[in-house]
């Protein structure tokens, strides 16, 4: 554990809360690719099988069983409670064209030919693409809702910090992961173009509010 991976965790805490929050809040799915957040718990569920058998720490297994809960009770939400609200029509990405790959990809290469390293090794690869559904909804749509921004904004940042967070423990532990570098490096590039709009109007909006009536 270092600042940067801590940092990193907290705002993926941010980005969670702040999607529950929003679809809790609103009793509305409106803006958000249940496609995604189906990606998202296949990426938990495959990654934290190990959740009774290799204790870590209490932080890593609190993280755990919180992403885990957090990702069906999203899923539950959108499905079921508020599924009148989800716009099926705009979110239509086809997801086997990322989960196909990613498990071709881990039987290919991983550290290790076994299930467990398979599943985990998996899940890298699909979560680096996980979030396509969801900027390909907004491409479709042609806007998002601020809360939904902030979401996707604070989901990016997480994913930055994991990578200064490799290259901190390279220089101080001597530790690199290619695999979780080259696929958190993957995910990060997907959200530059989002980062970049985010940032500007967030920018343009405090400009507007600044200007004298």
């Amino acid at each position: 554990m270092n600042i940067f991976r801590f940092l990193a965790d907290l705002f993926h805490l941010l980005a969670t809360v702040i999607l529950c929050h929003k679809i809790w809040k609103s009793r509305s799915c409106e803006g958000i690719s249940g496609r995604s957040q189906i990606l998202f718990a296949l990426v938990f569920v495959t990654r934290y099988l190990d959740l009774f058998t290799n204790f870590v720490s209490p932080y890593n297994t609190v993280m755990k069983i919180f992403f885990l809960g957090s990702s069906f009770g999203v899923c539950y939400l959108m499905w079921f409670k508020f599924k009148a609200t989800y716009d099926r029509n705009n979110d239509i990405f086809r997801m086997e064209f990322l989960v196909l790959p990613a498990f071709l990809l881990a039987l290919v290469c991983n550290h290790e030919f076994s299930f467990m390293e398979v599943a985990w090794t998996f899940s890298i690869y699909l979560e680096a693409v996980a979030i396509m559904p969801q900027l390909f909804m907004l491409t479709k749509t042609g806007n998002a809702e601020t809360i939904t921004a902030h979401y996707l904004f604070a989901l990016g940042l997480y994913r930055a910090l994991y990578i200064v967070n490799w290259i901190y423990r390279y220089y101080t532990e001597n530790f690199f992961d290619i695999i979780a570098v080259i696929a958190g490096i993957v995910q990060t590039v997907l959200y530059a173009d989002f980062f970049y709009l985010y940032v500007t109007k967030v920018i343009n909006a405090r400009k507007n509010f600044e200007m004298p009536a």
